[in-house]
């Protein structure tokens, strides 16, 4: 009994070990890929954005996916809040990027917890999200969604698919939140080309209900 528990304890460890991490405070610029995350608007709205009379959730607006990120990424796990010597961007160079990240504090939060870990500068940090969103094509069909639906969500990782014939399957990952589509995750290349991501980052919703709320 006793070699039974020492080996189930052993057992538990190695499994902590091996979780996928957050690792706080590392210096700048190590990592290996990057991580795009594109979050659909209205369900963030509905899970978050509305809670905090967001802009990004007026009716109107007519947003569909936004950049929720662009995460420098380990093999397994991923670097936050990193050590670095250069400056937070400006109030003008955040607000210049609200188009891409939804919102200008947006933009400064990812900046603060990830663009540091990039290595770059705020403002090449930024130009490179700018880059890497308009390397992905957005699937025009959510873009006419007047209506909230019920979907799997392997439809909408088919729907980029289709639409990027670069990408594999194994290089984007649809992930779901409270019965929602959450996020459209992309693993790309520090030179943005698209690339297999981390077992721990393919976690593909398997819901085949998923709701996408109607664009705003």
């Amino acid at each position: 009994m006793r070699n039974l528990v020492t080996a189930l304890a052993i057992s538990f460890l190695l499994c902590l070990s091996t979780s996928p991490s957050q690792a706080d405070g590392e210096a700048a610029g190590d990592f290996d890929y990057y991580v795009l995350a594109l979050s659909w608007s209205a369900n963030w709205c509905a899970r978050e954005g509305d809670d905090r009379d967001d802009p990004q959730c007026d009716a109107g607006q007519g947003i569909t996916w936004v950049v929720h990120g662009l995460w420098p990424q380990y093999e397994r796990g991923w670097p936050a809040f990193c050590r670095t010597a250069e400056r937070d961007p400006s109030r003008g160079e955040t607000a210049a990027m609200a188009d891409v990240f939804g919102g200008a504090g947006s933009a400064f939060y990812q900046w603060k917890k990830h663009g540091r870990c990039s290595g770059l500068s705020a403002r090449d940090y930024y130009r490179t999200a700018r880059a890497a969103f308009k390397s992905i094509t957005l699937p025009a069909i959510f873009a006419g969604l007047d209506q909230d639906v019920r979907l799997p969500a392997l439809v909408v990782e088919e729907a980029f698919l289709e639409v990027n014939p670069g990408l594999a399957r194994d290089e984007i990952t649809i992930t779901c939140a409270d019965g929602m589509i959450q996020e459209a995750r992309i693993c790309l290349t520090k030179e943005l080309e698209p690339r297999r991501c981390g077992d721990d980052v393919i976690r593909d919703c398997r819901m085949r209900d998923a709701l996408m709320e109607a664009v705003r």
